[in-house]
Order: C-alpha cells, then structure tokens, then sequence
C-alpha cells in the first residue's frame, strides 16, 4: 500500500460536535494512521502554530497549514508565508469603517490574516470590497469570518506542503466540513465531507459521512480502512 496523506481541518472536523474540544477517539484513529505510516496533515483556519503544536502532542505529522492556507508551519521556528496580512488589515479598517458590528476575534496571533466575529452581513462586506476593487477574500470557516490574501486558500496552502514532501494528488485523502475546505477537496484524488457539512459542501466531495465532526472522522476512516493497510 503507498504512503497516503490526510490534510485534515479542525474546527467542525475533529472536535466534539463543533464546540472547540477535539475528540480524542477521532484523534486517537488519526494518529493510528500516522503510525501504519501514512502522513496526517492537519489544514485549518486557525494559526499553523495551534495546529503544529496539536500535531505535536497529538503524534501526528509535524508540519501544519494554517489561516486558510496563508501560513505554513515547518517546525517551531519556520515558517512559510503566502499570505499579506497588511493588505489585509486594509480591508478590515474598511470594512469596520462602513458596516457595524464589525471587530477582530480574539485568536492566536496570526501572520497573514486578519480574523473576524461572525457578528455581520458577510454579502454586505463582499460587496463593499469589491467595490473598493481590494485584493483579499473574504470567506466563512463557521468558526468565524477570515479576510485572506486573494488566490490563498487551504487547497494553494497545501499544495506547498506537497511540493516540500513530494506528495501526489492522487496520494491526498482530504477531511472537512465548510466551505473553506472545498479548495482542499480540488487538490485530492479523495475528498469526505462530514455529516455537519452543508449540501453544497457535501456536493463537492468524492465520499460523505452520516456521523458528524470527530465522529464522522471515524466513520470515513472505517470506510477507507480496506484500503489502508500497513504501508
């Protein structure tokens, strides 16, 4: 069996229910995957630092990519970054300046993004910067609302991390729920959107699960277990 590699979101993935606690059985079997030998990746809207440090103690491969593909973490001093946080920073000033109800999350640092409450009309702010002709992208994790760099997203994240470790698409098995992953889900030969997804989410992966979040990790894992077996 070839050396597969699982890029795996978070938030609404493999936490418990969504609620920001990650399931440990969902943890545990994604770890069982590291040890048959298989890379687990994990890709997220949060910091690559919270992710790395999550792939740290949770055994899984040391290398993450975060704020939606703007930041790369290799280890725990470098960094890869894709991203242009002040022209992100631009936007938000606009954005806070014209639409009310706008303010940052409280996050972990981030490098390349600018994090947001989801306390707002997303169209309403999408319309307003482009009409300022602005280049950043404005989307929804369902974790909160992310002003990115235009053209960086999880899917352009993580294909740095397949040009750093040679990793072919037909070798990535994609994991996640929202939107944000849908990029992610372009690059892979196999893609799972979990039963906490929406339809359009679920409509653009090869396989879906009934179970949701950390469950829905162990059942898609079960399903491809057949085809795992020890590299």
């Amino acid at each position: 069996m070839k050396q597969k590699t699982f890029a795996v979101d978070i938030d609404g993935t493999i936490t418990e229910n969504g609620a920001g606690r990650i399931n440990l059985d969902a943890l545990s079997a994604l770890r069982h995957m590291k040890n048959m030998g298989h890379n687990v990746i994990f890709v997220t809207g949060r910091s690559s630092v919270e992710a790395y440090l999550l792939s740290v103690f949770g055994g899984t491969t040391k290398i993450a990519v975060g704020e939606n593909g703007g930041c790369i973490t290799l280890n725990t001093n470098e960094h890869i970054l894709l991203g242009d946080k002040k022209q992100c920073q631009q936007a938000f000033e606009i954005i806070k300046k014209e639409i009310d109800n706008v303010v940052e999350k409280p996050v972990f640092p981030r490098m390349t993004e600018v994090v947001l409450e989801r306390t707002f009309d997303l169209d309403l702010a999408k319309q307003l910067l482009q009409e300022k002709s602005l280049d950043v992208l404005l989307s929804d994790s369902q974790y909160a609302f992310h002003i990115n760099s235009r053209g960086i997203n999880k899917g352009t994240g993580f294909q740095e991390i397949m040009k750093q470790l040679s990793i072919s698409s037909d070798d990535v098995i994609a994991i996640g729920d929202s939107a944000t992953d849908v990029p992610l889900f372009q690059i892979a030969k196999t893609s799972i959107a979990l039963g906490n997804s929406s339809d359009y989410v679920k409509s653009q992966a090869t396989m879906t699960t009934s179970a949701k979040s950390g469950d829905g990790v162990i059942e898609a894992l079960d399903k491809l277990a057949p085809k795992l077996s020890e590299v």
